[in-house]
């Protein structure tokens, strides 16, 4: 789920791996020790590696005893498709009407791990209930690859191995204090783990024992996921009891030059420009960003410092945005104001759009057809040099035009 893998793809199938290509900014890690070969020689430098780092070596070769290669887990990293709907469209695919009953229902089941989660982390109880509906439907679908398969089989590839290498290491960690199985720990095939799809790594260092069974277990113990889950938000900066995202009402005439992730204004300077909450209150915080999704036409939120903290989490935009919205709806939240949004490209278009965007010297980065950050401040760029609306909405005109 964590930028660490920013370069995995996500798909809509819950426990499949998270994070999208081509949205996030995020390096990759080089590899501690070197990848390709017979995989049976890269099991022995790994376990050489296990044991220089301080690992007994009857442990190591326990660990590694049953590893194999898993040719699925290299299908499902080959095969990912991407997802290139705006938020609206992606949004209506991911919250039903159901969703939100059984989310609303997890909230009334589980009320006091919650009430311990915001008196120790500060984190709301929304916000951890929609990444548990969203990565495995509220536990149902956790992914059934053999974990360490996996990260070996990853670990082992030379498109990425620097992701998953320390991963590996962490597994071990995990398997020392009991709380992993080289056999039996199911997951992911990018190596996510339990109900909420922490990364070994992220168990190791954010994990809570929190039905105080003296062991992690993110797959069987809602209580150890949410806790664990909420834990690591709290390392990654969340800012306890404050808010993540706001609808808001922009007024006519509105400059959208200034919205976007990379735009940063006091709810104070907002309240100037004339933008009105649609619930509530603007809450009083110096750095914030205005964001329209789907353009002028569409849905616009205050995006509070705490939402930069779900792109430590996932750098997928439009799934960020979602979990976010998601958050509010389950808490009472209104459903958003659709608005009469310009009709955006399909993943054709936009590759078209990126290719043109690059001729024209920006960096969009790989030309995938997804909206990404980079994609979105070339397009206001374009926007602004063309006269357009400057609202980081590609269209079918703007395409046209360039």
């Amino acid at each position: 789920m964590r930028k660490l893998l920013a370069a995995i793809v996500m798909s809509l199938t819950p426990a499949t791996g998270a994070l999208a290509a081509g949205e996030g900014v995020g390096d990759i890690p080089p590899p501690i020790i070197e990848c390709g070969g017979t995989f049976q020689s890269f099991v022995g430098r790994m376990k050489e590696l296990a044991v220089s780092k301080g690992h007994d070596q009857a442990t190591v070769d326990q660990f590694f005893a049953s590893v194999a290669q898993d040719g699925r887990t290299l299908g499902a990293d080959g095969a990912q498709g991407i997802f290139t709907s705006g938020f609206i469209d992606f949004s209506r695919k991911l919250i039903s009407q159901n969703r939100v009953s059984v989310g609303q229902q997890k909230l009334q089941q589980y009320a006091n791990v919650f009430d311990e989660i915001e008196r120790r982390f500060g984190v709301s109880r929304g916000v951890l209930t929609a990444f548990w509906a969203f990565e495995t439907d509220f536990g149902g679908f956790q992914g059934d690859f053999n974990t360490l398969n996996s990260l070996m089989t990853l670990s082992h590839d030379c498109r990425r191995p620097g992701i998953f290498q320390p991963q590996v290491l962490a597994a071990l960690d995990l398997y020392e204090h009991g709380d992993f199985s080289p056999t039996g720990t199911t997951g992911a095939w990018a190596g996510e783990i339990g109900m909420v799809q922490m990364l070994p790594a992220d168990i190791r260092d954010s994990g809570v024992d929190g039905d105080g069974d003296g062991h992690v277990d993110l797959k069987g113990s809602a209580a150890d996921a949410l806790l664990s889950g909420a834990n690591m938000l709290s390392k990654l900066g969340w800012r306890p009891n404050e808010p993540w995202l706001q609808e808001v009402t922009l007024p006519q005439g509105f400059d959208y030059s200034k919205t976007g992730t990379n735009q940063k204004f006091s709810t104070g300077q907002w309240a100037i420009m004339g933008v009105t909450p649609r619930e509530g209150t603007l809450f009083d915080s110096a750095q914030t960003s205005l964001i329209v999704p789907n353009g002028a036409g569409g849905p616009a939120f205050i995006a509070y410092p705490n939402f930069d903290v779900y792109f430590e989490w996932n750098q997928s935009f439009t799934y960020v945005l979602t979990a976010a919205y998601f958050a509010n709806r389950l808490e009472g939240g209104a459903v958003f104001n659709e608005g009469n949004p310009s009709q955006g490209l399909d993943q054709g278009a936009m590759k078209q759009l990126q290719q043109k965007l690059n001729a024209l010297g920006h960096h969009v980065g790989e030309i995938d057809g997804i909206l990404g950050y980079n994609t979105r401040i070339a397009v206001q760029k374009e926007q602004l040099r063309l006269g357009l609306v400057p609202d980081a909405w590609p269209t079918w005109d703007l395409l046209n035009r360039l």
